[in-house]
């Protein structure tokens, strides 16, 4: 890859505008309690559409990037995360500003988002170019089994139960089945409506899932006004600093578990906050202090979630299996400017991929002088009235999702998963493993089914291979070996009575 052309195709007036643009755009969305990092992407995804792909994709880099980030605003200010990746640890950061420490847990927030970012984007820099090599003897055995490691790893590592994950997996698998056979060209499920013939649009079912039913969900809630937000005064920088020099091997600790998290398809920054949050609390040499407003875990957390986003990037690029619901948007993006997700991706169009790759460290220095603006200015952001904003997000939905095709049909996709994605969440089921039930189901799909025509029907071909045998192992594994050792923990419960 050549990354001075790469440089030049960033440094271009039009690129460095759209990434600025979309920076704000994205600490705007990320600091309003309840909208998401994933729908500030998928509202973008109509712009980036008359895009060449470099600020195309650099415009969903740095909005998610920064969004991550800002949705730790609204939880110190309001005790309200601002996007579900600042679950995790927003009561520590309330509680630390109710205490007087408001610039200080906003200063560690914004700089071990940079640092966990920047680090996520080095691994990804040096990672995906090696992976990819070896990708290139991956055949539609390997593809086959890797899709069914990523299902399988979007139901198990869902926040939710692993029943209720594997109910939005295969919702998500069924929506990926609804159009022409990939064989025979039969329609299936299409209700004899030609539109459905081509499946069901991935950018609009995008936009419903994660933007529409957000809005659903805020309107039930729009007569509520939010209480002020505490002021940010003083200094921000140095106490952060000061922190996170005495906390570095906690921000060193994230941000590896954020990254390798980041790489396993479904798991995202959601889970990879709560987790690193856990994994602190557990090694921590004063325990005793979470929960009351402690710094430390706030520390892992930041760093892990922001460098989830350079992780999931890894899968997405090398196999064309998204990481996380993010990348799922950038890969339906790469797909509108003709360029398939894969590892031919780094030899046809590399220096396009160098070019993602500066993107995301230049997002992340951003970050620190924009994220500065965003803490100023948090108090009259959140005053912004719901009644004016969520109109115009929906205006911004409709817009968008009829520019991709050009089709009205579209908008009663969004419509409809729109109001299955609100009731979904509401009742506890996760969004993101349907989604990649639909990105991964044809992948699934269509290996299987070439892989048997290759072999002429031989199921024992998926584990001839050794790359493929290998992957089969860890595919299985996957499921056999939680039911296993929660089997064996229920026998000893059994035999160990509570009298012994």
């Amino acid at each position: 890859m050549n990354y001075f052309d790469a440089i030049w195709l960033v440094l271009q007036p039009f690129t460095l505008a759209v990434i600025i643009a979309s920076a704000l755009f994205g600490l705007f969305v990320g600091s309003m309690p309840g909208l998401t990092a994933t729908m500030a992407a998928a509202l973008l995804v109509p712009i980036t559409f008359y895009m060449d792909p470099v600020p195309a994709i650099g415009a969903i880099v740095t909005c998610s990037a920064m969004a991550i980030f800002a949705g730790d605003i609204p939880g110190a200010l309001l005790r309200i995360p601002g996007t579900p990746a600042s679950a995790a640890y927003v009561d520590e950061a309330y509680k630390l500003g109710q205490k007087g420490r408001l610039a200080q847990v906003l200063s560690v927030n914004l700089l071990a988002s940079a640092f966990g970012g920047i680090f996520g984007a080095l691994v990804l820099i040096f990672l995906a170019p090696q992976l990819a090599r070896v990708a290139l003897n991956f055949s539609s055995y390997e593809y086959f089994w890797l899709a069914l490691i990523g299902l399988s790893a979007a139901a198990l590592i869902s926040t939710a139960s692993p029943l209720k994950g594997l109910i939005s997996l295969f919702l998500g698998l069924f929506l990926a089945t609804v159009g022409l056979d990939v064989v025979t060209g039969f329609p299936r499920y299409t209700l004899g409506t030609v539109d459905l013939m081509g499946g069901v649009s991935l950018i609009a079912a995008l936009i419903g899932l994660f933007a529409v039913a957000e809005l659903f969900r805020k309107a039930t809630t729009i007569h509520q006004d939010l209480p002020q937000p505490e002021q940010v005064s003083g200094a921000i920088l140095p106490q952060g600093l000061k922190a996170l020099r005495r906390y570095k091997t906690n921000a060193l600790r994230g941000s590896t578990m954020g990254t390798f998290l980041g790489i396993l398809p479904g798991a995202g920054a959601d889970i990879a906050g709560w987790i690193s949050y856990a994994v602190s609390k557990r090694f921590s040499r004063t325990p005793e202090k979470f929960g009351k407003g402690h710094i430390e875990g706030i520390v892992d957390a930041s760093a892990s979630n922001n460098s989830s986003l350079g992780g999931a990037y890894v899968p997405a690029l090398v196999f064309g299996i998204p990481g996380d619901s993010i990348t799922a948007i950038v890969i339906g993006v790469l797909l509108i400017k003709g360029m398939n997700p894969g590892p031919t991706v780094f030899t046809q169009s590399g220096d396009i991929v160098a070019a993602i790759f500066i993107v995301f460290i230049l997002a992340n220095i951003l970050l620190i002088p924009l994220g500065l603006l965003a803490i100023r200015a948090a108090g009259r952001v959140l005053s912004i009235n719901q009644r004016v904003l969520l109109p115009i997000i929906l205006m911004f939905s409709i817009v968008g999702a009829f520019a991709v095709n050009n089709s009205v049909f579209d908008l009663w996709i969004v419509l409809a998963l729109g109001a299955l994605g609100w009731v979904m969440e509401d009742n506890g089921f996760p969004v993101a493993p349907m989604v990649l039930g639909l990105v991964l189901g044809k992948i699934v799909e269509e290996s299987f089914v070439n892989s048997m025509i290759k072999s002429g029907g031989a199921l024992t071909s998926f584990v001839d291979r050794p790359i493929a045998g290998g992957l089969g192992v860890v595919f299985f594994s996957m499921w056999i070996l939680p039911i296993s050792f929660r089997t064996l923990r229920q026998w000893r419960n059994r035999n160990v009575g509570p009298d012994r």
